[in-house]
């Protein structure tokens, strides 16, 4: 478990523009707001789901990785400011760290140019017969090296 030191300094290293080389752009829609008007909790993480699935799709799938299922085993969303309708959401998703079958993304939601969002989150490679959890390929370790967030840990 991190120390509120630690939670703060990942929230800062997150929240930073500069930290991230994968992006994609998610609208925001009126179905996405709670009844205080505010885009609802819960859409955040399926905003997260998005950036990590577009990640996965461009940069691990290429990499002779079709069939590689992965597993959420865990994720933390830090909510830091509000976000309303209408307009655009852009989600930066990074590699915070790999380890012999897993993976820590980091990712942060950005609206208006600020960030209302940051997430960590856990994903595991299964094995497809046995549903348990198998090493990573050298060659998808490789790939998400060079997405690494560096002075991570």
């Amino acid at each position: 478990m991190a120390t509120p030191g630690q939670d703060r300094e990942l929230q800062r290293s997150l929240a930073d523009r500069a930290n991230f080389a994968v992006w994609n752009t998610d609208t925001l829609r009126l179905s996405d707001l709670d009844h205080q008007r505010h885009v609802n909790n819960a859409v955040h993480a399926v905003l997260f789901t998005n950036g990590r699935y577009h990640f996965i799709q461009h940069h691990v799938r290429p990499h002779n990785a079709e069939d590689m299922p992965l597993a959420m085993v865990r994720i933390t969303i830090d909510y830091l400011r509000e976000m309303h309708h209408p307009g655009d959401v852009e989600c930066g998703t990074l590699i915070r760290s790999i380890g012999r079958s897993s993976i820590t993304f980091g990712q942060a939601l950005f609206k208006d140019g600020k960030c209302a969002a940051v997430a960590e989150s856990v994903m595991v490679l299964l094995d497809p017969k046995t549903r348990r959890p198998k090493p990573l390929p050298a060659a998808v370790v490789a790939q998400l090296e060079r997405f690494k967030l560096r002075n991570a840990d």
